[in-house]
């Protein structure tokens, strides 16, 4: 049962890690995949991209869920996308691409941007009218990568691990080893940052205590 009166909290995202992130939190949610094509937003700036794409993801989920909000439902759409030397990376295409940005990225920076959409459904309406609130917003925290070796390289990509990521690395996986630091919110990287939804709960009226449940991790 959720704490109090809080909505019901779903992610409209099939990544792991961000689930993870909500329930180390205390915060329990359930999982519904948005389904969207993500090659139908054209954009060369990453911000831009990858908040339009968060705001897709929350909105196509929201909108299956519009005619059963029951005593509220709140929709978090998140989206990622690394910027580096004046490119946009999402998942690399195979082991080959993983590899080639892993020899560019070493030694280097790069500025990674999630993009997180909150779309509040409330009893009385569908998505789009009286019955749907939103607030988003888009943080970027800035990566420093390790000065890895080609063997190192070659190992990482072997695991499967970075075809699967925004930038083709983690930071709280097998990736995080490779990673000296980072400037900003770890969660950014992660790709669901909890001080960033804190903030757009807040915006909506509510606070993010209301939402812990004991035991959700």
């Amino acid at each position: 049962m959720r704490t109090g009166s809080a909505p019901r909290l779903v992610l409209a995202s099939a990544s792991p890690a961000r689930l993870r992130v909500l329930q180390s939190a205390g915060l329990a949610a359930d999982v519904l995949v948005s389904g969207i094509d993500e090659s139908i937003v054209d954009d060369t700036r990453p911000d831009v991209l990858c908040g339009t794409l968060a705001r897709l993801k929350a909105e196509a989920v929201a909108g299956r869920l519009a005619a059963d909000a029951g005593s509220g439902t709140l929709v978090l759409g998140c989206d990622s996308m690394l910027s580096f030397d004046g490119e946009i990376l999402g998942k690399p295409a195979d082991a080959g691409e993983a590899t080639k940005r892993w020899r560019q990225m070493r030694g280097r920076d790069g500025v990674l941007y999630t993009g997180h959409c909150l779309i509040h459904l409330v009893p009385g309406g569908p998505a789009g009218d009286a019955g749907h609130r939103l607030a988003e917003e888009v943080a970027a925290t800035t990566v420093r990568f390790a000065e890895v070796s080609d063997d190192e390289i070659a190992a990482y990509v072997a695991t499967g691990e970075p075809l699967h990521v925004a930038g083709a690395f983690t930071i709280d996986g097998l990736g995080g080893p490779f990673i000296e630091g980072v400037d900003g919110d770890p969660g950014t990287v992660v790709g669901l940052s909890l001080p960033l939804l804190r903030r757009l709960l807040r915006r909506l009226g509510l606070e993010i205590t209301a939402f812990w449940r004991p035991g959700a991790d």
